[in-house]
């Protein structure tokens, strides 16, 4: 996409003709397929059920995301909120290009990285070598590793933990480097689903500027987090999801307030 550049104030503040859309989602449906009433089809529940005769599990479809459609563009950082199971992190999913959409369509300028609390990791290996590996996932050089290790360790804050396994982690450390490993990049598209919910007060502050560095360097974020106050702090815009449908889209504070609006009112 060729796009000329332009003496603007910020990525976010541009006029709309001059903003470069990264993410745009058309008309985007997925559709789950789960074992209604059963366990899971191994075989030997499989085997069971013949023993038992017993009639296989019902298939049923659940439709988690239905006929959204968003325009994102470089500079922003949209928080994504919504009760359980509204299908914010479905809808993150996609983006990243790990569930098909079942009708509908996802374009993305740029590659999109998903990072979430469950982010994988070599348990066996040390914080040190996921470091590395994690690092050369993303495609930076041994040299541009190198440069950003000690900045990696720091903000991680693991101490001496960095040469033991990560097996050894508690749950917030291992949520602490793996954000500091995917923050380490400018990505294009960086999703975070969740990954500040599991450290303390002082990495959440942390993170949370990591999050508007990596805006302000017009790079596009996306975060899922039931922390309204993350979302108002870290976000220029907001994206309400109710049911697997957008309810409401616009400026971060204005859609938090109307979210808690509602949702006070239904107490």
């Amino acid at each position: 996409m060729d796009v000329a550049e332009a003496a603007v104030p910020s990525p976010v503040t541009a006029p709309a003709e001059q903003r470069v859309p990264t993410v745009i989602a058309d008309d985007v449906h997925i559709i789950y397929k789960v074992m209604a009433g059963g366990s899971k089809g191994t075989a030997a529940t499989a085997f069971s059920r013949l023993i038992k005769r017993q009639q296989r599990p019902t298939v049923r479809e659940v439709h988690a995301v239905r006929g959204v459609t968003f325009t994102a563009y470089k500079g922003d950082a949209i928080g994504l909120i919504g009760r359980n199971g509204s299908g914010k992190s479905t809808l993150l999913r996609a983006v990243a290009g790990l569930l098909p959409p079942a009708s509908g369509s996802v374009y993305t300028n740029g590659q999109p990285s998903l990072l979430g609390v469950n982010a994988a990791m070599m348990n066996d290996l040390s914080g040190d070598r996921n470091i590395v590996l994690g690092c050369l996932a993303m495609g930076m050089s041994p040299a541009e590793i190198e440069q950003k290790y000690d900045e990696i360790v720091d903000f991680a804050d693991i101490g001496e933990f960095i040469d033991l396994p990560m097996r050894t982690y508690s749950s917030g450390m291992g949520a602490r480097l793996r954000f500091a490993i995917a923050s380490a990049k400018t990505h294009d598209i960086l999703l975070v689903d969740e990954a500040l919910a599991t450290g303390d007060a002082n990495f959440r502050v942390k993170s949370e500027q990591k999050i508007k560095d990596l805006r302000d360097e017009a790079g596009t974020v996306f975060l899922v987090s039931h922390s309204l106050e993350t979302v108002i702090d870290t976000c220029n815009r907001a994206i309400w999801l109710d049911k697997g449908t957008i309810k409401m889209d616009g400026e971060a504070k204005e859609v938090v307030d109307a979210y808690l609006a509602e949702t006070t009112k239904k107490r």
